[in-house]
């Protein structure tokens, strides 16, 4: 299963928060994302921000979000596929 996202029962290490090029370099994909979001995030949130940047940016973090959320919900998937015991084999029944 991905370290993303690990059962309930087990306490997975939070993702460090770090710069885009130190995430880039050394982080993991949900860590360079979220190194992105607020990169963006505060370049959308900064006043003298230009308008012509504007509409680009926030999209571009929309975008970053969802690839987030996606990442997040098939760690999710795959810890609850991985905790899902084996099925006991039986050659009866073949």
């Amino acid at each position: 299963a991905s370290d993303v996202y690990k059962r309930q029962d087990e306490k997975a290490p939070a993702p460090r928060v770090l710069a885009v090029d130190v995430a880039a370099a050394d982080g993991s994909e949900l860590e360079l994302l979220m190194a992105m979001r607020d990169r963006v995030a505060r370049a959308v949130a900064d006043p003298n921000c230009a308008a012509r940047d504007l509409a680009a940016l926030t999209r571009r973090l929309r975008e970053i979000v969802k690839d987030i959320d996606a990442l997040i919900l098939r760690a999710r998937e795959e810890a609850v596929e991985s905790d899902a015991p084996d099925e006991k084999w039986d050659a009866e029944v073949i």
